[in-house]
């Protein structure tokens, strides 16, 4: 999966309201823009599409900008990116057994890890709160929690001896 230059960009802005607090005071397009580095027209249209989602709210008028619409702690990188990309899939196919997707020599076999790849990146987005990334961006470390497939699932793991996660042996030059 690609993070969509979207994806980004609505990850970037949302933690920068959460980096200054912007749950009760907020924060102008023209300030995020300027502290994040983004083009304040793209966004506008950003923050319109994270609004929609309910993420953050909006208020008008001198004073206004955009707030959290929920603490940081209950926003996580999968319903940021969603939001502006719509659902995450690792690619534009159909699910195994679906409208003839399994017409096709082999073509049954890939669409279902298609389908697994998809939720294992969903996983992993959601196991990331906003509260997380503003503890990385001040510097804390915390850990990167990885999502491996049970052994069972992978067939190239059993044959090689090695778990999923692991890395494969490094050659010597």
């Amino acid at each position: 999966m690609k993070v969509s230059t979207r994806g980004d960009y609505a990850s970037r802005a949302l933690l920068s309201l959460a980096l200054h607090g912007a749950q009760t005071v907020p924060t102008s397009v023209r300030d995020i823009a300027e502290r994040t580095g983004l083009p304040q027209p793209y966004l506008e249209q950003i923050l319109l599409a994270l609004k929609g989602a309910g993420l953050v709210r909006s208020k008008r008028g001198v004073g206004g900008g955009y707030v959290l619409a929920r603490g940081p702690e209950e926003i996580t990188l999968a319903q940021v990116v969603s939001a502006v990309d719509g659902p995450i899939v690792a690619g534009d196919f159909g699910e195994p057994h679906a409208d003839g997707a399994c017409d096709h020599e082999g073509q049954c076999a890939l669409l279902a890890v298609w389908s697994e790849v998809g939720e294992a990146m969903r996983v992993q987005l959601s196991s990331f709160t906003l509260a997380d990334m503003v503890v990385r961006a001040q510097g804390g470390a915390g850990p990167i929690p990885v999502v491996t497939a049970p052994e069972e699932a992978t067939p190239a793991a059993r044959s090689n001896g090695r778990s999923p996660a692991s890395p494969a042996p490094s050659r010597g030059r």
